[in-house]
């Protein structure tokens, strides 16, 4: 239950950076919504990169979350993808 909690607080914060530094108004939830997403490609990609020792998918931590959180806001900036502000 922890790791649930765990895995949204860091979305959370994850969200928040991505957003201030990109510049982009969003509700609590979808800013919460957004880092969660961020921290499942951030952990996509550094499981590609850094393996596993035990071969499970690993969260990605704070660093890789916000980048991924800022590379969806990028791509969505760029392909004119309007998130929900409310």
């Amino acid at each position: 239950m922890f790791h649930i909690l765990w895995y949204l607080i860091i979305g959370l914060l994850a969200g928040l950076i991505s957003k201030s530094v990109m510049h982009v108004h969003l509700s609590l939830l979808w800013t919460m919504v957004l880092g969660v997403i961020g921290s499942l490609l951030g952990g996509g990609v550094s499981h590609i990169i850094f393996r596993a020792r035990n071969e499970r998918y690993h969260p990605a931590g704070l660093i890789f979350s916000t980048l991924g959180a800022i590379l969806i806001l990028f791509v969505c900036y760029k392909l004119n993808i309007h998130l929900p502000a409310l």
